[in-house]
């Protein structure tokens, strides 16, 4: 079963198998939003280097980016980002759980892998894969 440490003992083969460990590690809804705003304050950034040639802010959007994120990892959530061990589908589900906030969908998303918008660290994960 996903959830808590035991997802990380053995290896992630998927994006599919990824999505509801990566919920599991934001289940706070303040370390979400800490994520919602740093996604999208990196990738502005980012867009803005690209378009004016300022290649020196790319750096920037990394720590724009990730910074928030990782204050919600540390000091909300008690773990280590999930960017760490696997940073491609990390990206990949900081844009998915974005895209689910911005149609006011992802508490739903939670509640449905874990039962609540809010789980406890200890809570099951309920869809079975």
């Amino acid at each position: 079963m996903l959830g808590g440490c035991t997802a990380m003992s053995r290896r992630i083969e998927s994006f599919e198998e990824f999505w509801p460990f990566y919920i599991g590690e934001h289940r706070v809804p303040i370390c979400r939003a800490l994520h919602y705003f740093g996604t999208s304050l990196g990738t502005l950034t980012a867009i803005y280097a690209a378009t004016l040639g300022g290649w020196w802010m790319i750096p920037i959007a990394l720590v724009f980016g990730y910074g928030p994120a990782w204050v919600g990892h540390f000091f909300i959530e008690g773990n280590k980002p999930a960017s760490f061990k696997y940073p491609l589908w990390s990206l990949r589900a900081d844009y998915r759980m974005l895209s689910f906030a911005l149609r006011g969908k992802m508490a739903a998303e939670v509640t449905r892998l874990y039962g609540s918008p809010a789980p406890r660290r200890d809570a099951p994960l309920l869809v079975q894969r």
